[in-house]
């Protein structure tokens, strides 16, 4: 009944994405500094490299916040449902759902009224979503929405005017430059209320040589990951990428916290992308994706910063990890 009933949407939203999509590459191919977004890292190929991503030693993050949501989740349950409510739980880039699922089974479980709402850029993401979990937690309310998350946050808005408790996991904030973060959580509170909560995965700053690793693994699925773009514009965009000549490079500067992935050209080359021509010389990088780390102390001022007011926090053991909870004030 779900898929039938938002099939219509999905489609629509799709033919925008694609749209959208190709703007989007050219305009990032054609500046001074060439860049892609990497939010079109997840397509169905993407999804599926991430998920090895996710299960390479290097790669700590997820297993980090898996540990929080597998160990911790009445602790969790019992700071979202607060005096007992009804709400909208919606989680921003839902993915496959295997950390919120602890929450979810245990919130079913507790005979909580809420809804889940996954919202996801990937459509073959919710259409998953749709299918799998109503028969994986038997008894839970899912309304699948796929676009973008502001885009998609008026549309949860609009279907009820419950309590909304927001998930953005994964350390996603992290894949925008500080000032850029700010601003997101920012507008994310002018689409809540005051009382309305927010659970943000944040990757903490560590030993250096654990984060670097972690994004240039050494079986190379990172660089498969960020290649896959390139592979993705040729599939979907009529574009003529010849990957073997990109090679992949990540850097991390502890100072900053900044962590970023570039492709770089190994020779000159020209490469097309529908009707449009873009020129690379040898060594010229694509910038492809930031992955910002945090101190606890810059959480809280980005709380305090953006109307929001910390309330909870919980760490893997090894404190590498911080989901934030936050209160809409």
């Amino acid at each position: 009944m779900n898929q039938t009933a938002t099939q219509p949407d999905t489609i629509e939203t799709s033919k925008n994405n694609a749209a959208t999509f190709y703007n989007d590459v050219i305009k990032g191919l054609s500046g001074p500094t060439k860049r892609l977004n990497s939010m079109y890292f997840y397509d169905a190929v993407g999804d599926k490299i991430f998920q090895e991503l996710m299960g390479c030693p290097e790669y700590y993050p997820t297993n980090c916040e898996m540990e929080i949501f597998s160990t911790k989740t009445a602790a969790l349950a019992q700071t979202i449902m607060a005096d007992g409510d009804s709400f909208d739980l919606i989680e921003l880039g839902a993915g496959d759902a295997t950390k919120s699922t602890y929450l979810l089974k245990y919130t079913v479980n507790q005979q909580t009224d809420f809804s889940y709402l996954p919202i996801d850029i990937s459509a073959n993401v919710i259409n998953y979503l749709n299918v799998k979990l109503p028969l994986s937690i038997p008894g839970l309310k899912i309304t699948g929405l796929n676009g973008e998350y502001f885009d998609m946050l008026k549309k949860a808005a609009a279907l009820s005017n419950r309590r909304k408790v927001v998930l953005f996991m994964g350390s996603n904030i992290g894949n925008m430059p500080v000032p850029e973060a700010n601003q997101f959580c920012k507008t994310l509170r002018e689409h809540l209320n005051p009382g309305d909560m927010v659970l943000i995965g944040f990757d903490l700053k560590k030993s250096p040589k654990t984060i670097l690793a972690a994004y240039n693994d050494s079986e190379g699925i990172t660089k498969r990951f960020n290649l896959n773009l390139l592979l993705r514009i040729n599939r979907e965009l009529d574009g003529n990428f010849d990957v073997s000549q990109f090679d992949h490079y990540a850097t991390y500067d502890p100072e900053t916290g900044a962590c970023k992935s570039y492709l770089i050209s190994l020779k000159d080359q020209i490469v097309t992308i529908g009707k449009e021509t873009i020129r690379f010389l040898k060594d010229e990088y694509i910038y492809m994706e930031i992955s910002q780390k945090f101190t606890i102390m810059q959480t809280d001022q980005m709380a305090a910063n953006t109307g929001f007011r910390p309330v909870d926090r919980f760490f893997d053991i090894k404190k590498w990890f911080v989901d934030a909870v936050w209160m809409a004030e």
